[in-house]
């Protein structure tokens, strides 16, 4: 009787074992498809988009991120960095992407990594594609904390499809201290673009060109002289015969060109120097069609940029017989205005970033400035330039230091320190750790709430 007691206490005990083990083992199985080492998960539509770790499609030993979006939304995995003020980052992952759509015709919408509530990404990808690396380079600027997004989706629209996201990093480069900027600026001979049904080819001649060129070499003197040596210039020219075949559209503006417009064109140049500004002069209108196109009283747009970097356009004038352009002792001795008007745009935008108090640069009249024959705004750029305008509380304009705040860019990486920020669990007793630690910290969240 004892000995059949026995038996059966040690059946129990083996059954019980067993379905401990498997639960533990279903367990861990859960975890490891449903641990997201402290990362958030958010979506713009609500319970549209899944969010899983997926062991059996990974780049590497570590189960990816996955994000599936049936319908149309913008999600992400995110996490709260801190950061130095005023430091260049470099963020990496590998991405692969399955089925990924766009709910609007423009490349900012896909996978990609960006920082939470701006419009400062990577390039975003859409469609099938297998695992590739994906750069993303910021600064810092003013912020001691970014909120690091990997994401399916975009500022600018929502997509849909699979996403896998693996191999985290992020790295922390080396500011640089010098005044030197390096502008690229393309001059685009063609613009084919079908506007309201109509098919329009505009050309730009090779005066303008001439035009441009010798308006150029002014910038890069009066970038040094305005400053009074406190920043100098570099530019290169580039003519660019792919023509523009799309444009975008602002209701105060009218048709102009966003970075999207010509990302294809430009994009290799811009990987592989390091620029700071860019200039894409266009033609959007001649004597034939200057009422096919519209253009609402802009010949110059700024403060956009390119991946972190200033963007401006540069509109040639409809007219081959204006001197915008043209430097003439008698009717035009300031032709680089445009051109130094919209960067001092994107130097007022990065002053504005850094927390610093300057005057708008539209604002000219309000501190007793005027647009005057020949020069234009000569003076009022001079001195805003050298925080040198006049008011009663004392001299402003832009600061100093802003000449040195120029963008992150690979160059910024060449001695890069990386961070301990995305590290993953690497064996089950981390794991467990990693468990232990997530309950404990929302525990302390529940307390914190109560």
């Amino acid at each position: 009787m004892k000995k059949n007691e026995n038996q059966k206490a040690l059946i129990i005990n083996i059954f019980t074992f067993v379905i401990l083990m498997i639960t533990i083992y279903l367990a861990y199985q859960f975890y490891q498809s449903n641990n997201f080492n402290g990362f958030i998960r958010s979506e713009t539509n609500l319970n549209v988009s899944e969010f899983k770790r997926d062991k059996k499609v990974k780049y590497s030993d570590i189960n990816s991120y996955k994000i599936t979006s049936n319908d149309f939304n913008d999600a992400m995995f995110s996490k709260e960095v801190q950061v130095k003020k005023n430091t260049p980052y470099k963020v990496t992952c590998m991405i692969k992407t399955k089925g990924v759509q766009a709910d609007r015709n423009t490349s900012s919408i896909g996978a990609q990594i960006a920082i939470s509530n701006t419009v400062e990404r990577s390039v975003a990808i859409s469609g099938d594609n297998d695992w590739q690396k994906v750069e993303f380079i910021f600064n810092s600027k003013n912020r001691e904390t970014v909120d690091i997004v990997f994401r399916l989706g975009g500022t600018e629209g929502n997509a849909k499809g699979e996403a896998w996201f693996s191999d985290f990093k992020i790295e922390e480069g080396q500011s640089e201290d010098d005044s030197n900027w390096k502008f690229a600026c393309f001059i685009f001979k063609n613009t084919n673009v079908t506007i309201d049904n109509k098919d329009i080819n505009i050309q730009v001649t090779d005066t303008d060109i001439t035009d441009i060129s010798n308006t150029i070499e002014r910038f890069e003197e009066s970038c040094n002289t305005l400053s009074e040596g406190k920043m100098t210039a570099d530019c290169d020219i580039y003519e660019i015969q792919e023509p523009i075949t799309s444009l975008s559209y602002d209701d105060e503006f009218g048709y102009y060109v966003a970075p999207e417009d010509v990302e294809k064109q430009i994009r290799d140049v811009i990987n592989q120097h390091n620029y700071d500004h860019i200039f894409v002069v266009v033609r959007l209108g001649n004597e034939e069609y200057e009422n096919d196109i519209e253009i609402k009283d802009w010949i110059g747009l700024g403060s956009m940029d390119y991946y972190g970097i200033g963007f401006s356009n540069i509109r040639l004038p409809n007219s081959s017989k204006s001197y915008i352009y043209k430097y003439d002792v008698r009717v035009n001795q300031f032709p680089e205005e445009v051109f130094l008007h919209e960067f001092l745009h994107s130097l007022e935008r990065t002053a504005k970033e850094y927390g610093y108090t300057i005057p708008a640069l539209h604002d000219y009249k309000d501190y007793g400035y005027e647009n005057e024959y020949l020069v234009g705004q000569r003076e009022w750029y001079k001195d805003y330039m050298n925080q040198e305008i006049y008011t009663s509380n004392g001299y402003v304009g832009l600061p100093n230091e802003i000449y040195t705040l120029k963008p992150a860019k690979k160059s910024n990486f060449e001695y890069a320190n990386e961070l301990e920020i995305y590290t993953e669990p690497q064996n089950i007793f981390e794991e467990i750790r990693g468990i232990f630690e997530n309950l404990f910290t929302n525990i302390g969240l529940i307390i914190g709430k109560t």
